[in-house]
C-alpha cells in the first residue's frame, strides 16, 4: 500500500518584497482562485477547497501583508491583479478561472476580471452583517478570524477608490458573511454548478 500524496500543497512566488504564498488542491480541472477578504488569510479557504475534489484546481492565495505573503507599501487593484496574473500564468492553469473574492477582494476579483480571462466572478460575504459567526459551526470558526490591524486597512484603503468595470459575470453565492464556512459542501456543489 502506498501513502496518498497530500491534497493540499503550499507554495511561495515571487521576490521576498512581493512574495505571494498560496495553497493549491488539484491537478486538474477548472480552476479556482479563492481570494479572502482584508485582515483574514488563505485559511478561511481550506474547508471548502478540500471539498471541490478533483474537479476542480483550487488555489488560495494570502494578499499581500496577509498570513505568509509579503508586506507591501500599497496594493493597488491594477498591480495585485497583474501579480495574481502572473502567479495565474506560472501555475500553467490553461483555462480561464472562476475567481471567489470574499468581503472587500470582491471588488479585486472584479478588476482582476476586468483585465485577465476569467469563466466567472463570485462574491461571498458582506459589509458587515451582525454577528458576523451565526451559524458557523465551532470546527470553522477558526478559519474565520480577523486579524485587527489598522495599519494594513490603511495599504489597502485606496481599494474603494479604484473604478473596476465589471465585464465579467457575477454571481452570488450564499448570503451573510462566511456561507462558505456555514455549510462547505454546500458551496462547493454551488461553485460546481457554476458554468
Amino acid at each position: 500500500m502506498h501513502p496518498q500524496p497530500p491534497r493540499r500543497t503550499t507554495h511561495a512566488y515571487g521576490t521576498p518584497k512581493n512574495l505571494l504564498v498560496h495553497d493549491r488542491w488539484g491537478g486538474f480541472g477548472r480552476p479556482v482562485l479563492l481570494l479572502h477578504g482584508l485582515r483574514y488569510d488563505r485559511t478561511m479557504w481550506w474547508p471548502v477547497a478540500a471539498e471541490l475534489g478533483d474537479d476542480f484546481t483550487a488555489v488560495a492565495v494570502d494578499l499581500p501583508g496577509h498570513g505568509q505573503s509579503a508586506a507591501r507599501d500599497r496594493s493597488g487593484l491594477r498591480l495585485l491583479a497583474h501579480d495574481l496574473a502572473m502567479l495565474v500564468h506560472r501555475l500553467d492553469l490553461r483555462r480561464a478561472p472562476i475567481v471567489v473574492g470574499h468581503g472587500e477582494s470582491a471588488r479585486f476579483a472584479a478588476s482582476f476580471a476586468d483585465r485577465y480571462a476569467t469563466h466567472a466572478v463570485i462574491t461571498v460575504g458582506g459589509a458587515s452583517p451582525d454577528p458576523l459567526l451565526d451559524g458557523v459551526p465551532e470546527a470553522y470558526r477558526q478559519f474565520a478570524v480577523a486579524r485587527p490591524d489598522p495599519a494594513l486597512l490603511e495599504v489597502y484603503h485606496g481599494w474603494c477608490g479604484e473604478p473596476t468595470g465589471r465585464r465579467s459575470r457575477n454571481v452570488r453565492l450564499g448570503e451573510g458573511h462566511f456561507p462558505h464556512l456555514r455549510d462547505p459542501a454546500g458551496f462547493a456543489t454551488r461553485l460546481r454548478a457554476v458554468r
